[in-house]
């Protein structure tokens, strides 16, 4: 172990003791491996000296019995990882005609579901997606959102796996749909979007038959669409006709929708996509399932670090209650309240 100096560090160095900001949050936990990118946040937080070990490993190969952040996220990424490929291979099987192998979906959808607790909704970004498997990630990182929504909204034990299947098999209808509107990278034309919404309808009529999923698994296929205005798609259904498991799904869907990175556009803020859940709860979405999930999704921000829409780096140091997603953000000295400064917002959450 030694003492370096910031302007010293080369990538593939790894840190032997947590590194904490001027305020006292942890910036990198012990077994962060440096690369550029902490090199520029190090710097952002005025960090003069790391306390470096050249000569081990990664904590994550390490056989400390405390594992570090990194190394939890880690095994997050790898069970994520491999509930998307058993996902597009039980679509594959399936849209070729055989039974679609839901054993082997929900054992993996399982062993995802044991990492539940290193996974926070707005700090988790899945590794190297690719546009053309959008599709696949949104409902993966639907079922895990469900799966906490579940229980934020108070539903029983029992529901809480259901609902991460409806979260998970949600956009299966997509399977019948033309590839080339579904990977259409510009805009729909009127009939392709009626095309489009058909996907609802064949989730439906696919998931009916299949006995070991419960009613509301294949209502929140048929019914995540709608709204509870009944400006919704395909029947128009007015609350209280929309199953509560497709109001939750309803939400995630929409929440990773626009947080992952489409064909046709680029990623958008987190926080600015809660800003536009929180308009819709106003007469589009539950609004108690809405504000239950700003609630609980911005919960742990103070100390969070992230990035502003104008590249500065910063530490979240207070959150109003009744404006959690423009929390207070001190960045180089300075504390920006982002309920003032409505042109700013938080780009990016690097840490919490």
């Amino acid at each position: 172990m030694a003492i370096v100096d910031c302007a010293q560090l080369k990538p593939g160095d790894v840190v032997a003791q947590d590194v904490l900001t001027p305020l006292g949050s942890v910036l990198f936990h012990k077994g962060r491996v440096i690369t550029l990118r902490e090199q520029d946040i190090l710097q952002a937080f005025l960090v003069q000296q790391v306390n470096i070990d050249r000569g081990g490993q990664p904590l994550a190969a390490s056989p400390e019995p405390e594992m570090s952040q990194d190394a939890t996220q880690s095994g997050l990424h790898a069970e994520y990882e491999a509930m998307v490929v058993q996902l597009r291979k039980g679509y594959s099987i399936f849209a070729g005609g055989d039974v679609l192998p839901l054993l082997d979906i929900r054992a993996s959808l399982e062993r995802l579901l044991t990492h539940i607790p290193d996974y926070h909704v707005m700090a988790f970004r899945p590794r190297n997606v690719d546009r053309e498997e959008f599709y696949f990630h949104s409902s993966v990182l639907s079922a895990l959102t469900c799966y906490m929504l579940a229980q934020w909204v108070g539903l029983p034990q029992r529901d809480w796996m259901q609902v991460a299947l409806a979260g998970l098999l949600h956009d299966i209808g997509n399977i019948r749909l033309d590839r080339s509107i579904v990977s259409k990278p510009g805009i729909l034309s009127s009939s392709e979007m009626e095309e489009m919404k058909r996907h609802t309808l064949n989730g439906y009529q696919m998931l009916k038959p299949i006995a070991a999923l419960n009613e509301g698994v294949k209502l929140a296929a048929l019914q995540h669409h709608e709204r509870v205005d009944g400006s919704g798609y395909p029947l128009g259904l007015a609350s209280d006709n929309i199953h509560r498991y497709a109001k939750l799904v309803a939400i995630a869907d929409i929440y990773h929708a626009m947080t992952l990175d489409k064909i046709y556009r680029p990623a958008m803020s987190p926080y600015l996509v809660l800003e536009q859940i929180e308009q819709e709860a106003f007469g589009k979405l539950d609004p108690s399932y809405v504000r239950k999930f700003i609630e609980k999704a911005t919960q742990f921000q103070n100390g969070s670090l992230v990035r502003l829409s104008d590249g500065r780096l910063g530490e979240i140091v207070f959150t109003d209650r009744t404006a959690p997603i423009r929390p207070w953000v001190s960045t180089s000295g300075d504390i920006v309240n982002l309920s003032m400064e409505r042109q700013l917002y938080i780009d990016e959450l690097l840490s919490r």
